[in-house]
């Protein structure tokens, strides 16, 4: 079974091909970086990860671009607002964004564009677009994009103009000549600062949101590529914007494949700053860590809704810890890719999951299958590939061990040496066959939350 996505153009679960043979190039819209990224950013990245993590666990190269929006309306605001330049901004928080999703083993793609780097190209798409017809300048100093002038116009979010039309709630300003016109180039103004503004054919001024993701993508990926990525949020206007752009200057169709992840809710309400339900990964990572974030996410399929709930993080947390202790106990060694036999039955079934639009909540209920026949005997083939297969996905690389102690100093404040030195206390107290201390040291132990196992090699201790 060859390996199947949902395409958004098409609205259909289609067998995916590459353009070119063993290789993939995808795109995916990152982060406007002008604060913290929140929960509904981490699925999102949470979300491609997987699928370039598939992607290459199928057997393909992969060229992953994920862009970095690091100059628009927000970004300036902020920047004023603290006093700072625009690059100071922006350099801070693409640091906090890569300290918080390398806590959820978010890998880097290939290439991390920042917008203020391509300028020029988005200049020069302009300028096609311009020849084309399909730009206009506007009185104000705007350059538009003319959307009727675009055939097709509408096919990746299924309105038609006229029905995008009767959308419309804003009256034409600035010069547009339809409502529906967007804007490619945006005059500076004499009140922003002077890092905000750039020089054009058409004046000082800076590039539009959705001209950037056009002459990124087509820049580092080619005119043409296979798969373009996002939250479902996007789809409407800025991809649909994104494809007017590029086929109108290049003539060709952009892109094959169309993915989206779902909405975040919180609580079963959509998440949003308005609602008070809003939360930043460094809020969870203050709580919950990184690999119980991502095996929390990984538990719903990545088009679906996700709903984000401390309950539902106890619940992963839980869910982990059962897979990490049958995995306690058996030296696994270093696995990769290379030691998994596909046609192994459990490979099998996790294979055929992720095959089928990567449904992750399918291949994890493979792998607590394996846990299950672990628990019944310490094999160490079954532990092999039980960590060879949450690899792919980015789970139980770390020790068991390590991880079941997890933080020992949320365990009744006790650090690690501390729990140690009443472990030894124990050992020298049964060695006395002061069996009344020995029970006491073990029921201090568990009042503070760590659970002692007593076994041939000594005694060893996980948090409860």
């Amino acid at each position: 079974m060859s390996l199947r996505l949902f395409n958004s153009l098409s609205r259909q679960v289609e067998s995916f091909v590459p353009m070119t043979p063993g290789q993939v190039r995808m795109y995916v819209c990152g982060m406007t970086i002008y604060d913290l990224c929140h929960v509904g950013h981490a699925r999102m990245m949470m979300a491609f990860d997987v699928v370039q993590r598939w992607l290459k666990a199928s057997g393909y190269g992969v060229t992953y671009v994920r862009n970095i929006t690091d100059i628009d309306d927000k970004i300036i605001r902020r920047a004023v607002e603290r006093g700072i330049t625009i690059r100071q901004l922006t350099d801070e928080m693409t640091l906090a964004m890569h300290q918080d999703i390398a806590a959820l083993g978010i890998e880097p793609p290939t290439h991390e564009p920042r917008a203020t780097e391509y300028v020029g190209q988005m200049l020069d798409l302009i300028g096609k677009l311009e020849h084309k017809g399909l730009a206009y300048r506007a009185a104000n100093g705007d350059v538009n994009y003319a959307v009727r002038k675009f055939e097709g116009y509408g096919k990746l979010s299924g309105k038609s103009l006229d029905q995008l039309r009767a959308g419309e709630r804003v009256a034409v300003d600035d010069g547009k000549q339809d409502p529906l016109d967007f804007v490619l180039w945006k005059a500076a103004k004499p009140e922003e600062p002077t890092d905000a503004k750039y020089e054009s054919p058409y004046g000082a001024g800076r590039p539009g949101w959705h001209i950037e993701c056009s002459a990124m993508a087509c820049s580092l990926l080619g005119e043409q590529f296979d798969i373009h990525g996002g939250g479902l949020d996007l789809q409407f206007p800025h991809h649909e914007n994104e494809i007017a752009q590029s086929e109108g200057a290049s003539g060709k169709r952009f892109v094959n494949y169309w993915l989206h992840n779902g909405f975040v809710n919180v609580d079963n309400e959509k998440m949003s700053k308005s609602l008070g339900n809003f939360f930043t990964i460094r809020d969870v990572l203050k709580h919950y860590d990184g690999e119980t974030m991502r095996f929390f996410m990984l538990r719903t399929q990545y088009r679906s809704p996700f709903n984000y709930s401390d309950a539902g993080l106890d619940d992963a947390r839980n869910g982990l810890r059962r897979l990490y202790t049958a995995l306690n106990g058996v030296d696994a060694g270093e696995v990769s890719l290379a030691d998994i036999d596909w046609s192994q039955p459990h490979a099998a079934r996790f294979k055929a999951a992720m095959d089928e639009d990567l449904n992750t909540p399918i291949a994890l209920a493979v792998l607590f299958e394996l846990a299950a026949e672990l628990n019944r005997g310490s094999s160490l083939a079954v532990a092999r590939l039980l960590k060879a297969l949450g690899g792919v996905i980015g789970i139980l690389q770390q020790s068991p061990q390590a991880y079941l102690q997890g933080d020992a100093a949320s365990a009744g404040g006790l650090d690690v040496a501390g729990i140690e030195a009443l472990i030894a206390a124990r050992t020298e107290a049964k060695k006395a066959r002061n069996f009344a201390e020995s029970d006491r040291i073990r029921d201090e132990l568990a009042a503070q939350g760590v659970v002692l196992k007593d076994g041939p090699q000594g005694t060893s201790w996980v948090k409860a």
